[in-house]
């Protein structure tokens, strides 16, 4: 007989993160963190890895006894990061520089136990590249208002499908949260029960 699953908690307002987390199957309540999304010292995946376990931390206090989730996604192109843009012509910059390269989308996803504190976190690198859209195409995705709650000003699940040639890795990464590591994390800690390595 598996034992009883462990209450989780996703610190995250994320609607994509929720429906990601649900494919798993996994009962959890949401209660978004407060901390400002501010870029830590480090390199990238340090960084973004530290931002998951900061937002995770952040909600431990407030849950009483359970396993907080937390994650972050930062699009990376030749070490520059870019997050969520400020206007129009903050996304305009973003989606002109991204045009026709490849760039890296790294998320950090942490788990913090509450009371107890134990922690755990690891970072997923997946690579994108853009296609050569035009001025046109662009100014049409960014008069959708898709581009601003999303790192790098678009999203891979949305309209700004058509502005994306390919991914490399894990496509769930670039949506805001790789599903494969967050299910082996939770395995790992009884959250869910085990299904086998895939």
């Amino acid at each position: 007989m598996s034992p009883p699953e462990r209450r989780l908690v996703l610190a995250s307002a994320s609607p994509r993160r929720e429906d990601l987390l649900r494919q798993l199957g996994v009962s959890f309540e949401v209660l978004p963190s407060d901390v400002a999304e501010q870029w830590p010292p480090g390199t990238p995946r340090e960084a973004v890895t530290g931002l998951a376990l900061a937002k995770a931390r952040s909600v431990r206090g407030r849950v009483g006894t359970a396993v907080v989730l937390g994650a972050d996604t930062a699009v990376v192109l030749e070490g520059q990061v870019f997050g969520k843009p400020r206007d129009p012509e903050d996304a305009r910059g973003m989606l002109r520089q991204l045009r026709g390269r490849e760039h890296e989308v790294i998320t950090g996803v942490a788990l913090v136990e509450a009371p107890a504190g134990r922690e755990a976190a690891t970072a997923v690198v997946s690579r994108v590249r853009m296609r050569a859209y035009d001025e046109a195409e662009m100014e049409a995705y960014i008069a959708s208002g898709e581009p601003f709650d999303k790192a790098g000003a678009y999203a891979v699940q949305g309209a700004g499908s058509a502005l994306v040639a390919a991914v490399q890795g894990c496509y769930t990464n670039v949506v805001g949260l790789p599903l494969t590591t967050t299910r082996r994390l939770l395995e790992a800690w009884g959250v869910i029960s085990s299904r086998g390595s895939s």
